[in-house]
């Protein structure tokens, strides 16, 4: 780039048409009210480069020394090279807003998983609450009958029964072992939820398929009648206890669970309210080993998925919740953690009396 000033050049962009000029130049330049700048030349062509209707940049050609240089010919040359020249630009200017959108695009995407993320674990929170409470209740009543237990047993120290001694030590021990057990179980479920809180970054790892899908089972039923006191439903998980432990990402498949297991949840709460008396919500998970596959069903007796958008649920951004209550995101992440991150696949089956999501995932 340099200056724009009032030469021959700068008359071609501001014309946005060739010039050729073949002797007389002074009066060809004083023609066009041109200045002569830097060296005199005896011939000149210039033609403008063009970016769309952008005149951005002229390629001139010019002889010092002999009139008459350049035809009409060298003329149209020089327009295909300066077409070229301008398509390059183009090419390259579009590349570039190409990169700095996908940038964008990228950052926008992981704020996006981002979000789905905290929304299925605020699901998540809710279910947890409600969990941890039952051991941590257990585990504050034993620690106060032990409490009362040892009190005693200062008591028949110092009358020396041994017999009771025996049996108040026994029963202190039995308490101290459920308050182990229960503590142990409060832990597993700050794990869960410290696991479905991490990125997608984890590491594959021996898991156990029933203890997930129970575990998530349970919080997003608890998670939903958090919300909602008066949504009550029916749900169990149908293990296969020959089910083998299989490697996989654990937080990743626990968000798909909770999103398929939420998913129904919210399906049969919907059908609730316009249902004959009678209808009782029902939510089941089932596991299944099938050689070199494991199997995960999630059904529902929910309204069932319409067959005309059926096809397009695990695209992004397409929800069938009102506005403002789902990403649009959850099923087309938990269709790239099966069939991309871990080779399986997730299909969906479905008509008026409920809904069927079928994960398959391998076992090697």
């Amino acid at each position: 780039p340099r200056p724009f000033g009032n030469g021959i050049t700068e008359k071609i962009i501001l014309s946005k048409q060739p010039i050729l000029f073949n002797e007389k130049m002074d009066e060809a330049y004083s023609k066009i009210k041109a200045e002569v700048k830097g060296t005199r030349v005896q011939s000149f062509l210039g033609v403008p480069i063009m970016a769309g209707s952008e005149a951005i940049g002229v390629i001139s050609v010019q002889s010092t020394e002999l009139q008459n240089r350049f035809s009409e010919n060298d003329q149209r040359l020089l327009s295909t090279i300066a077409a070229n020249v301008g398509g390059a630009i183009q090419n390259a200017e579009a590349y570039h807003k190409l990169q700095e959108t996908l940038k964008e695009l990228k950052s926008a995407q992981q704020q996006l998983v981002h979000s789905e993320k905290m929304a299925s674990l605020g699901e998540l929170t809710a279910g947890i609450a409600h969990e941890i409470q039952n051991p941590l209740n257990f585990v504050n009543n034993f620690a106060d009958i032990n409490k009362e237990l040892i009190q005693e047993f200062k008591e028949e120290l110092k009358s020396g029964n041994k017999d009771e001694l025996e049996e108040l030590t026994a029963s202190i021990l039995d308490n101290e072992e459920k308050i182990l057990h229960h503590g142990k179980r409060a832990e597993e479920i700050v794990k869960s939820m410290l696991q479905h809180s991490k990125g997608t970054e984890g590491k594959k790892e021996l898991t156990d398929i029933n203890k997930l899908a129970d575990e998530y089972l349970r919080l997003s039923y608890h998670g939903l009648r958090a919300k909602d006191k008066s949504f009550n439903a029916d749900f169990k998980c149908t293990i296969d206890k020959k089910l083998p432990q299989i490697k996989v990402i654990p937080q990743d498949i626990g968000r798909v669970l909770l999103n398929l297991i939420n998913n129904a949840f919210h399906a049969t709460a919907e059908k609730k309210k316009t249902a004959e008396n009678g209808y009782l919500p029902s939510v089941e998970v089932i596991t299944s080993f099938k050689d070199d596959f494991i199997e995960i069903k999630v059904l529902d007796n929910g309204p069932g998925i319409p067959d005309e958008i059926r096809g397009k649920i695990f695209q992004p951004f397409f929800t069938t919740k009102p506005t403002g209550t789902g990403t649009g995101l959850g099923l087309s992440l938990s269709y790239d953690i099966i069939n991309k991150g871990h080779g399986g696949n997730i299909h969906v089956e479905s008509d008026k009396k409920g809904t069927k999501f079928i994960i398959t995932l391998p076992t090697t």
